[in-house]
């Protein structure tokens, strides 16, 4: 199984694309903004770094994180956000990893990897074997992220501010989705995309790769059981 990264600014239609594919499709997809919710739950160990470091001041009464709270300081504040970014992104990358391996054992030919931050942090970058971003122009995504999160246009340009240029990302990945136009056109680039993934050999070649690791450990462990008295 081979991965695909899926990523695109703040408001630009990646949760659109993601539902495409696993909706009409049936390509697993691994979303990194659940396992981050996931992850910081009441005693989990990111949850208590957060209060450590950020005070009891993010959390609402219930013990929950007030996301709202901690959107507005890490948005206005980049050491906070790298400071969040350090406790979270580790344990984000753990709990991908492991659904990856879940994923790969049902024979998947490729998962997609939905990560909003897929150029910025780096993490996942060395396993996947294509990109893709999805694009809208400048003045879309500052009126969709203004109207889905009720922000004003100084407090949505912040939080497109702090993330890579969704040029940048163009220039960095293998496919560009364009969701600048109607959802059918949207769909008809998925569709074009998902054709091209399916026509690739990557899984094979990872799993020829995989074969040829297997085969030598295998006999080497064989060879040390048999020379120890084991077998």
């Amino acid at each position: 199984m081979f991965l695909v990264g899926l990523t695109g600014g703040i408001a630009c239609g990646k949760s659109t694309v993601a539902k495409i594919f696993k909706e009409e499709y049936g390509c697993p997809v691994i979303d990194a903004d659940i396992i981050a919710r996931q992850v910081v739950e009441p005693g989990k160990p990111a949850y208590t770094k957060i209060k450590e470091v950020f005070g009891d001041g993010v959390f609402l009464s219930t013990g929950e994180i007030n996301r709202e709270k901690l959107g507005q300081i890490i948005f206005n504040d980049e050491v906070k956000r790298h400071q969040l970014n350090a406790i979270v992104h580790p344990a984000i990358k753990s709990e991908m990893l492991w659904q990856i391996v879940c994923t790969a054992l049902k024979g998947h030919q490729f998962a997609i990897l939905d990560i909003p931050l897929l150029f910025e942090t780096r993490q996942m970058l060395p396993f996947v074997s294509f990109s893709i971003v999805v694009y809208c122009d400048e003045d879309q995504q500052l009126a969709r992220l203004m109207q889905r999160n009720d922000l004003d246009e100084q407090a949505a340009q912040a939080r497109i501010s702090s993330q890579m240029s969704l040029k940048k990302k163009c220039e960095l990945c293998t496919y560009v989705i364009d969701n600048t136009m109607t959802l059918d056109v949207t769909r008809d680039h998925v569709k074009q995309v998902h054709q091209l993934l399916q026509a690739s050999n990557k899984h094979l070649l990872l799993r020829l790769g995989v074969l040829f690791l297997f085969v030598p450990l295998t006999l080497a462990t064989v060879a040390i059981c048999k020379f120890t008295g084991v077998l």
